[in-house]
């Protein structure tokens, strides 16, 4: 992970700086600016997922994509605007995850091109970016659609042009560029039905609003490191599925879980705050009157987060956990594990390369025949930059990628943008597809006709997912509560459900199984095997005549990844 200085923004330098114009330092504290509010916010934007699932990423897509972008520029003391930008521009595309990353590697591209190397920055300057901006972003995109990232900073740059017309303060400017975003990201729902639908507004263009608006923050002298609106918390149950998964930080020696009931007048924003200043790994998750409190702590400071709590409401349960013995233990399980190794792609074959969530998937991803796979999927979308790495060093110019995962489409056809290999993009959509495509894999055949076969295979496998709803919601006509498992279809919300087997069925149902013979069951690492002997057993009594094939999958929040065949 990029590093990013502590802060380069001191408390007195706000209003002092230039309203007419600005030099390459002072733009490289409203990026700064941008990004912090951002972090603060991440929480936030990643709640807004239309869909009740656990990977509402967009906030984090889009932060760890400033995060890179800011690494470029951080040692830079250029006062020239537009190097600052280029070098800002560039750190965002390598850094891009998701599809929301990339727009905005996009939108900071048109941005960067429009300043080609001016020293200054003015409101002429910037309306003439913005627009180059909104260019470069819809052109980026096969398909725009309107309700989205593309409108918010199409409303943007409407915004700035307006606003020139009156003044050249580019507080002033700014000022009306972030009214009109907020306005736009609130009006998303009217644009995309299904934002109506599910009660929230477009998570990309409320990720640019956020940039934006911590921009002016800063400019005031208002705090960029408290967020003023409420934090959304997740699932108790989906918070012991990422207590799973999580990785451990240099310095963090212990777990701390804390069960509570809050006092009436229980502040979360506040209360995440206060947890900021004593750990990482922050997590707050809710339940019936309940919540429950993660957070990981130097040795040094094992007790503080109780010590905390204990001021916001009434401790029920406190789990300590020492982090060092646990991955001690992690290793050591580790050392019996048989090596995964991928087979060895020779000069003039094709590689594939695929994305994996799970230790699992990747073993039968190597087993087809892909050359490499990258660790990711849902909530951990890689970067251009680390597709790029995973296909650059294979001893061959002809590579097929498989990102699987729709987050992942932009990111992986802009990598097969930034090389002088072969490279052709299979938009695979889920693991299912990916595995399917796999069974194409002929490393000594003409790379095109590979991937049309690939592409022609896909369209006979359909794709379910069994996970635990992170909220109560109604969508496409079914009623879902929180902590209730709900099924997917080809990401369709297809069923909401008490049980797994009954998650299954909500699934099996919604699929015409007269054309299907064959289920493909991936379970993950979040399911016990009692559960799993449970499902298999169901779907064996009710569905006698589907051929049932099970392996361990490995992957997170996900308790089956179905191929349907």
């Amino acid at each position: 992970m990029p590093h990013v200085e502590s802060n380069p923004l001191k408390v007195d330098e706000n209003v002092s700086l230039p309203c007419t114009e600005i030099n390459g330092q002072d733009l490289k504290k409203y990026f700064y600016a941008g990004l912090t509010w951002l972090k603060t916010n991440q929480p936030l934007v990643n709640s807004l997922n239309v869909f009740p699932v656990p990977d509402g990423d967009t906030g984090t897509n889009m932060f760890l994509t400033l995060k890179t972008a800011y690494a470029e520029i951080e040692s830079e003391t250029d006062t020239n605007a537009g190097s600052i930008a280029k070098k800002f521009a560039h750190g965002a595309l390598m850094g891009a995850r998701g599809n929301s990353g990339v727009i905005l590697s996009q939108i900071l591209r048109g941005f960067a091109r429009a300043l080609d190397e001016k020293e200054f920055l003015d409101a002429d300057l910037l309306v003439t970016a913005l627009a180059e901006s909104r260019n470069t972003a819809y052109k980026g995109v096969v398909r725009p659609v309107e309700g989205t990232i593309l409108t918010v900073i199409k409303d943007i740059a409407r915004a700035s042009e307006k606003s020139r017309q009156g003044t050249a303060e580019l507080v002033k400017v700014l000022e009306e560029i972030v009214t009109a975003a907020d306005v736009s990201v609130k009006n998303t729902p009217e644009l995309l039905p299904i934002l109506k639908q599910a009660g929230v507004v477009d998570s990309g263009g409320k990720g640019l609003f956020i940039i934006f608006e911590g921009i002016f923050r800063f400019i005031k002298g208002e705090s960029i490191d408290v967020a003023e609106e409420k934090i959304t918390t997740i699932s108790l149950e989906q918070m012991e599925s990422d207590e799973l998964n999580e990785s451990i930080e240099a310095g963090q020696d212990f777990e701390i879980v804390v069960d509570f009931e809050p006092e009436t007048n229980f502040n979360l924003s506040a209360f995440y705050s206060a947890l900021e200043k004593v750990g990482t790994s922050i997590q707050v998750g809710e339940g019936e009157d309940l919540y429950r409190m993660h957070i990981h702590v130097p040795k040094e400071k094992k007790y503080d987060p109780i010590d905390l709590v204990m001021g916001y409401g009434t401790i029920k349960k406190v789990y300590i956990e020492n982090l060092m013995e646990q991955m001690k233990e992690q290793k050591e399980s580790k050392k019996t594990a048989p090596a995964i190794t991928p087979p060895k792609i020779q000069e003039g074959q094709i590689g594939v390369v695929a994305v994996s969530p799970g230790e699992g998937i990747t073993r039968i991803f190597y087993s087809l025949g892909v050359a490499a796979v990258i660790q990711g999927g849902q909530t951990m979308n890689p970067s251009t930059e680390e597709i790029v790495d995973a296909f650059k060093d294979l001893p061959t110019d002809k590579i097929v990628i498989l990102p699987n995962n729709k987050n992942i489409h932009l990111a992986a056809q802009s990598a097969s943008s930034m090389t002088d290999k072969k490279v052709r993009v299979v938009l695979t959509r889920s693991i299912p597809e990916g595995l399917t495509a796999s069974l194409m894999i002929n490393p000594d055949g003409e790379l095109d006709a590979v991937v049309e076969s690939m592409n022609e295979i896909i369209k006979d496998v359909d794709s379910g997912e069994i996970t635990t709803a992170t909220r109560s919601i109604t969508i496409n006509g079914i009623d879902v509560k929180t902590g209730e498992v709900i099924s997917l279809l080809n990401d369709e919300l297809v069923g909401s459900a008490a049980s797994l087997e009954e998650a299954c069925d909500n699934l099996l149902t919604a699929v015409d199984l007269d054309e299907k013979e064959h289920l493909t069951i991936l379970y993950g690492n979040n399911v016990t095997k009692e559960e799993v002997d449970g499902v298999m057993e169901h779907i064996k009594k009710n569905y006698p005549d589907l051929e049932l094939e099970l392996h361990e999958g490995g992957q997170p929040f996900y308790q089956f990844i179905i191929a349907i065949e």
